[in-house]
This record gives C-alpha cells, sequence and structure tokens, in this order.
C-alpha cells in the first residue's frame, strides 16, 4: 500500500512538472533560448552557487540554535543531513525530505527523530514569517498582482493556524490532545497511539532559548539567509546581461517573493516546472520576454538544485544511505 501511495504522488508530482514546464516553454523561441544559454557570463554563476551553500551553512547554524535547548549538536552532522534532505526533496513530492533532514540528525545525534521534526517546523514558521514581511515590505514598493496576494493571505493565514496551534500544544498538551483525539476517533487505536507518541515527543523540542541572544542570533541568521537568496537572483539579472530591462534590487525581491511561494507549496519533485514557470511570470512584470525569462529561470532552479542534488548524494554516500532507502524512511510513521 504504502509503495502504491509513493507512485501516486510521483506520477502526480511528475503531471504536474511536465504541465508547467510546457506552459513555461510554450511561446518560447527555442534557438533564441540556446543563444541566452551560451551568453551566460560563467563566473556569475560560481559565485551565485557559492552563496548559495553560504546560505544553507547558515540555515545549519539557525538549526543548531534551535537544537541548543535540547542538544547541543555538530555542524558537521547539521550540513550533512540539511543537504541530503533537500537532495531527497529534488525527487520526493511534498516536501518530504524534511522528514528525512529528522530521521538523519535524530539518528547522529541520538535524539527522538520527531524531536528533531520540531525544530524543523518551527524553522518553517519562522520562515513564512520572513517571508510575510519581505512580501509585504515588496506590496509596499510594488503593485502585485491579485493571484499574488491571495497567495500570501493563504500563507499567513496558515502559518498563524501553526503558529497557534504549537502555542496551544505547549501551553496545554493534555487539552491539546483532547481536540486532536475527535480529529482521528474514527482511526485504529494503534494509529492514535502513534500519534500521541510523536506529540509527546514533539511537544518536548519546543522550547525557549537557552540565552537570550539566541533570539536575537536567529533573527540576524534569518536576515542573512534572505538576503543571500535575493543577492542570488540580482547577481543572475548580470550572469543574463539582462540590464537593458532595468532590473533592480526590488526586481529580486518581487522574484524571491514569486518563487518561494511555489517552493513552499508542495507540488512536482525538485519543484520542476512550477518554479519556472513563477520565474518566467515574475520577470514578465518588469517586461522581460518569455524567451530570455524562460533561460533565467531554467539555469536559477539548475543552480539552486542540482549542486545540492550532487552534494547530498556524496553525504548519503558517506553515510551509506541508499536512495531507496530514503524512500522508505519518508513514510515518517516508521521513523518518527
Amino acid at each position: 500500500m504504502k509503495n502504491t501511495g509513493n507512485v501516486i504522488k510521483l506520477v502526480i508530482g511528475l503531471v504536474i512538472a511536465a504541465g508547467f514546464l510546457v506552459w513555461t516553454l510554450w511561446n518560447v523561441d527555442f534557438g533564441q533560448l540556446v543563444g541566452a544559454f551560451g551568453r551566460v557570463k560563467v563566473w556569475y554563476l560560481v559565485l551565485m552557487v557559492c552563496i548559495i551553500f553560504f546560505s544553507h551553512w547558515l540555515r545549519c547554524w539557525r538549526w543548531k540554535i534551535l537544537l541548543a535547548p535540547v542538544k547541543m549538536t555538530r555542524m558537521k552532522n547539521l550540513f550533512s543531513s540539511l543537504m541530503i534532505g533537500y537532495m531527497a526533496n529534488t525527487f520526493m513530492p511534498a516536501h518530504l525530505g524534511e522528514f528525512v533532514r529528522a530521521y538523519l540528525i535524530g539518528r547522529n545525534e541520538s535524539m527522538p527523530a520527531s524531536l528533531a521534526f520540531s525544530t524543523i517546523v518551527l524553522e518553517r514558521i519562522i520562515d513564512m514569517l520572513s517571508l510575510l514581511v519581505l512580501m509585504a515590505f515588496a506590496i509596499v514598493l510594488y503593485p502585485f498582482p491579485g493571484w499574488l496576494k491571495n497567495g500570501g493571505y493563504i500563507m499567513f493565514a496558515g502559518t498563524l493556524a501553526l503558529s497557534v496551534f504549537l502555542v496551544l500544544l505547549k501551553l496545554n498538551a493534555e487539552k491539546t490532545s483532547k481536540w486532536i483525539d475527535l480529529f482521528i476517533k474514527a482511526f485504529p487505536e494503534k494509529f492514535k497511539e502513534k500519534v500521541h507518541a510523536i506529540l509527546c515527543s514533539f511537544v518536548s523540542g519546543l522550547n525557549p532559548f537557552v540565552h537570550w541572544s539566541h533570539y536575537i542570533w536567529t533573527i540576524m541568521l534569518s536576515i542573512a539567509i534572505w538576503l543571500c537568496y535575493g543577492i542570488v537572483f540580482y547577481l543572475g539579472f548580470f550572469a543574463f546581461d539582462l540590464g537593458a530591462y532595468n532590473l533592480s534590487a526590488l526586481t529580486a525581491l518581487v522574484l524571491l517573493v514569486i518563487t518561494t511561494i511555489g517552493v513552499v507549496v508542495p507540488s512536482s519533485p525538485g519543484y520542476v516546472g512550477t518554479y519556472h514557470k513563477l520565474c518566467q511570470l515574475g520577470l514578465e512584470l518588469f517586461n522581460v520576454p518569455e524567451t530570455p525569462s524562460a533561460a533565467f529561470a531554467v539555469v536559477l532552479h539548475a543552480l539552486n538544485f542540482m549542486p545540492i542534488l550532487f552534494v547530498g548524494l556524496f553525504f548519503a554516500y558517506k553515510e551509506g544511505i541508499s536512495l531507496k532507502s530514503l524512500s522508505t524512511r519518508e513514510n515518517l510513521q516508521d521513523s518518527l
């Protein structure tokens, strides 16, 4: 049954990817597309990849702070788990690589995977709040289309609901568990026991920071991470010599917001297609034609995901983890 579910998820993801890719390339001149690839300034791409990996290192540092109330972890294990988890996201739909990441850091640092996963949830809430702040700032400077504003409202509602749930769970786990029981009433007793075991371990990971300075560091690191993401887009304008379209830091901010929404929403494995189309739509807001915007989207996606794929595979090999075992472990009832 699990294998059937995995196949269905994969097929749905591939259909979504194919549909968005066709949409992205529908009106593209392939001769001009190849020409755009040939004119890319490679040194800018190298710099962009370095900044991308630096942002991942900053993310590991922030994750270390989030885990500090529970256990002092090693950066090498955090980075290895992050890379393998991100690699898994490139071929697993619905952000299932995050579960792999929790399992790995739990295994390598001798802690419950569900406890580690609670810090990943907190990390995602911080990212969502950061994105919403960026989006609010961008909306003041640029008139976003209605569909994007609606996406922001949905994200805000989802982030608020999740935050409230976590607060209630931490303040009164017993009462919150009773409410959860109402929703899982029809499920087998074994499943209910598993849910409660996960919740208990999950709550243990929701702790205040050890020192007040950790709050400051978390904020500063979050700003630095998102700044790196924005710089990557901005450097991409120079790599593709898009100066004729008067693209600015504001354009990079708008693109960052639009493409991140596509990454946040579970879709195709590796966000193939969805990332490309949203990047193209973002550039079209600034009058960049479909062909150069498609070339830009293809290269930016490759820079963000291909190096991570290979680095993740390298770390998986070092840890003796096969892709088959990853696809099994992503059914987190087994590892959380």
